[in-house]
C-alpha cells in the first residue's frame, strides 16, 4: 500500500468513528426529532473535541490532496508530500489521544478506537512521526529556506508577490511602532490599499469591485489578506475584514438600489466600514441582543450600546446589527441590519451630534494587548438617526438582520484563517533565522533535535492550514462552505497560538522583549480565537449544531 493510501486510510478511519459519535450524540441531544440546545449543551466538553477533530481531518485532506499533485511522478517524497504524510499521521493519534478516555460517552467502545490500529496504521503512524523525519524535514526546510509551496496559479501568485513587497516595504517598518504606541494606521498603508484596489476583492465587477461576475474569486482575497498580515496585523491585515463582512451581507439581502450605493463605495474604498455587532452582556448571543432601533418618521432611532467595534472611530459607515422589533420572544428573528453613518475620526475617542436630527454617538477604544492600529471601541447610541434607505433589505430585510450577519461573517472567519496563516508565517521566518543565527553551547540552536521538531511542525501546521484555507475560499465561489469557513477559522486560530509561542520560545528571553517582533505575533495571533466567533460560541452553536442537525436529518 502506498503511503498516499495509507494516509488516506487512517484519515478515513478517524472520519468514520468520528462520524459514528456525531450519531449517536444526536440522538442523546434531541426530542421529537429536532436538536434541544439543552440537551446538546451535556455534551460540550466532547463536542468541542468532536468538532476539534473534523477541523484537523478536513485541513489534513487538503494538506494530502495537494501532495499528491505536487508528487505526482515524484522518484522521492516531495516536502509537501512529507508535511502531508506527518499531519496526518498527528490527527490519527490526536483522535485516540482525545477520545480512548471516554469512548462510551459516544458511543464507540474502546476496542472500536483499538480497531483503528491494524498494522499498517500503526507503522504509518510510527514512520511519520519518528523524530528523525521531523529533524530532515527541518533541515530541508532550512535548505530550500520555505515551507511547502503555496502552490497558486500565476494570477494569485502576481497578487501575492505584489502585497508581499507592499508588507515587506510600507508595512513592516512601521509595524513595531503602530503596536508599541497604540497608534492608527497611517494613512498612507490606508490609502496604499485602496490604490490597489483591496476593498474590492469581493465585490463583483458589476458593482465597482474585482470579482469576475460570472465566476468568483476567494483566494485573491485570502491571499492578499494573508502577505498584509504578515506584514501586520493590526496595521494592514485587517483592513478588508470589514468591508468583506459588511459588502457580503449587501449581495446576500440588500435592494438593488443598496448594491448600486454602497458596493462602488466600499469597493473603492472611499467609505471606510466597521461592524457593530457585540453588546457589553451578550458577546456571541447573539439572539438576546437588546440594542434598540425605534420607528420613527422617516427612519429609525438608535439606541444602546455597542462593544469590540473595530476601526469604528475612523470608519464612516457602521454595520450595525440591531433589534427592530421589541419582543425579546422574537430572539435573532427581532434583528436587522443598518448602516449608520458618520464623519471620521483618527483618535481613541470621538464624539458626534447629528446636526439635523439631535442624535448622538460616541466611542472610546478599549485597551487591548495586542491587534492595535485599527482600535476596538465601545461605541453608545444616544437616538441616533439612521434613514430608512439604510436598513439593509428595506422592510423585506425585518427580522433577517441575523442571516445577513452570518453570510458576511462566513467570509470574515475565511479571512481570520487567512490572517492567521500571515502571522503564521512570519513567526516561522523569524524563527527560522533566529535558530540558524543563534549559537547556544556551541552551536546554532537550529542543530537541536528539539528546535528541528519545534521548527518541522510549524512548517507542517502553517501548511495545512494554508492549503486548507483555499480549499474553503473554492467551496464559498461555489456558494458553499460555511460550515467549512467555520471549521477552518477553528483550526488556523488554535494553530497560531502555539506557532507563535513556539517562536517567542526559539528566542528564548529575547522573544519575551519588544526587540524582536516575535512578541507582537504572539499577543496578536491571541485575539483569532476570540474575534469572528469566540471559539467555544463557534464550536457550541455554529460547527456542533450543523454537525447534530445533519446527522438527525440523514436518521
Amino acid at each position: 500500500m502506498s503511503t498516499l493510501a495509507q494516509a488516506r486510510q487512517a484519515l478515513d478511519a478517524v472520519s468514520a468513528l468520528a462520524n459514528q459519535a456525531i450519531k449517536t450524540l444526536a440522538a442523546q441531544s434531541s426530542k421529537d426529532g429536532k436538536l434541544a440546545i439543552g440537551k446538546m449543551d451535556e455534551h460540550q466538553v466532547v463536542l468541542y473535541n468532536l468538532s476539534y477533530t473534523m477541523a484537523e481531518v478536513a485541513a489534513a485532506r487538503a494538506a494530502l490532496e495537494f501532495a499528491e499533485k505536487r508528487g505526482l511522478n515524484a522518484a522521492a517524497p516531495t516536502l509537501e508530500e512529507k508535511l502531508a504524510y506527518t499531519f496526518s499521521a498527528e490527527t490519527v493519534h490526536n483522535f485516540s489521544a482525545r477520545y480512548y478516555a471516554y469512548p462510551h460517552a459516544i458511543g464507540i467502545d474502546q476496542q472500536a478506537v483499538m480497531a483503528m490500529h491494524t498494522p499498517d496504521m500503526m507503522a504509518f503512524q510510527a514512520s511519520w512521526m519518528d523524530p528523525k523525519v521531523y529533524s530532515a524535514i527541518a533541515r530541508e526546510v532550512a535548505e530550500k529556506g520555505r515551507g511547502g509551496e503555496y502552490g497558486l496559479g500565476d494570477e494569485h501568485q502576481m497578487f501575492r508577490e505584489t502585497f508581499k513587497k507592499f508588507a515587506e516595504d510600507v508595512v513592516m517598518p512601521v509595524a513595531e511602532k503602530v503596536h508599541r504606541h497604540d497608534l492608527l494606521i497611517p494613512e498612507d498603508i490606508i490609502q496604499g490599499v485602496r490604490e490597489m484596489g483591496c476593498f474590492g476583492l469581493s465585490i463583483p465587477q458589476r458593482y465597482g469591485g474585482f470579482q469576475d461576475d460570472a465566476k468568483p474569486d476567494n483566494t485573491a482575497m485570502v491571499v492578499v489578506t494573508e502577505e498584509l498580515s504578515r506584514g501586520s496585523l493590526g496595521v494592514a491585515g485587517s483592513l478588508i475584514t470589514r468591508p468583506e463582512i459588511l459588502s457580503k451581507a449587501i449581495l446576500k439581502g440588500g435592494t438593488e438600489a443598496q448594491k448600486e450605493k454602497w458596493l462602488p463605495l466600499l469597493a473603492t474604498g472611499e467609505r471606510m466600514a466597521g461592524v457593530a455587532v457585540t453588546e457589553p452582556d451578550y458577546g456571541s448571543d447573539v439572539a438576546a441582543m437588546k440594542v434598540a432601533a425605534t420607528k420613527v418618521e422617516g427612519g429609525w432611532h438608535i439606541n444602546g450600546c455597542k462593544t469590540w467595534c473595530t476601526f469604528a472611530g475612523y470608519a464612516d459607515s457602521l454595520m450595525l446589527l440591531v433589534r427592530t422589533h421589541p419582543d425579546l420572544a422574537l430572539g435573532h428573528r427581532g434583528l436587522s441590519i443598518v448602516i449608520a453613518e458618520k464623519p471620521r475620526f483618527t483618535g481613541h475617542e470621538f464624539e458626534y451630534t447629528q446636526p439635523e436630527h439631535g442624535g448622538k454617538i460616541s466611542g472610546k477604544a478599549i485597551g487591548t494587548i495586542g491587534y492595535r492600529g485599527m482600535h476596538s471601541y465601545e461605541c453608545h447610541f444616544d437616538n441616533y438617526f439612521v434613514p430608512d434607505e439604510n436598513l439593509i433589505g428595506g422592510e423585506a430585510g425585518l427580522g433577517k438582520g441575523f442571516y445577513l450577519q452570518m453570510e458576511g461573517f462566513a467570509g470574515g472567519r475565511l479571512q481570520t484563517a487567512a490572517r492567521a496563516n500571515g502571522v503564521m508565517q512570519a513567526a516561522f521566518e523569524q524563527a527560522l533565522t533566529y535558530a540558524q543565527d543563534r549559537q547556544v553551547f556551541g552551536k546554532p540552536i537550529f542543530d537541536y533535535q528539539i528546535t528541528q521538531w519545534k521548527l518541522a511542525r510549524m512548517a507542517m501546521l502553517i501548511h495545512a492550514a494554508r492549503q486548507f484555507t483555499y480549499a474553503v475560499a473554492q467551496l464559498m465561489d461555489a456558494h458553499k462552505g460555511q460550515m467549512e469557513a467555520s471549521l477552518v477559522k477553528l483550526y488556523a486560530s488554535r494553530m497560531s497560538e502555539w506557532v507563535t509561542r513556539e517562536a517567542v520560545q526559539i528566542h528564548g528571553g529575547m522573544g519575551y522583549a519588544e526587540e524582536y517582533p516575535v512578541s507582537r505575533y504572539f499577543v496578536d495571533a491571541r485575539v483569532f480565537s476570540i474575534f469572528e466567533g469566540a471559539e467555544e460560541t463557534l464550536v457550541l452553536r455554529v460547527v456542533a449544531r450543523q454537525l447534530l442537525e445533519e446527522a438527525l436529518k440523514a436518521s
